[in-house]
């Protein structure tokens, strides 16, 4: 009886892009806790935002970063998939990411009790879409990886 040892291959190239996408979501997180930084302990704002009639609520720093991040690891994952399924991913997955950035915003123009408020959290987003957008867009391959040497 002889054993095979089955061993996993990963290509330098796919290496290379989960290394710069993971420093894509790691951007993206930072610029917005960045934001988040400057606004509540350089420039004192309270970050308070109120759902509804419910009571006003402090957006700390953990709820930014746990934030930035899961949005940012979802964009991720939304890219990996329309790379395996079509040749116009990397259009794809821009169009999405304009459209979601637009319709994130809305929720700090509605909640956000005050001006400042208002255009700390809209900065925090656009920061994080600033970083992300870009650098996930740049690491996109034109075809699906089904299809790549």
């Amino acid at each position: 009886m002889t054993a095979t040892n089955t061993l996993e291959y990963t290509t330098p190239a796919t290496a290379r892009v989960a290394r710069s996408r993971a420093l894509s979501v790691a951007g993206a997180t930072l610029a917005a806790a960045a934001v988040w930084v400057v606004a509540v302990k350089l420039l004192g704002t309270h970050l308070l935002v109120r759902f509804g009639a419910g009571a006003p609520q402090t957006v700390g720093i953990g709820f930014v970063v746990g934030a930035s991040l899961v949005a940012s690891l979802c964009a991720w994952g939304l890219l990996a998939l329309l790379e395996r399924r079509t040749s116009r991913a990397r259009t794809i997955w821009t169009v999405v990411a304009v459209v979601v950035l637009f319709v994130s915003l809305s929720l700090p123009l509605t909640a956000g009790v005050a001006v400042s408020t208002k255009a700390a959290l809209a900065l925090m987003h656009v920061a994080a879409a600033s970083v992300l957008i870009p650098s996930l867009r740049s690491n996109s391959s034109a075809q699906p990886l089904s299809t790549r040497g």
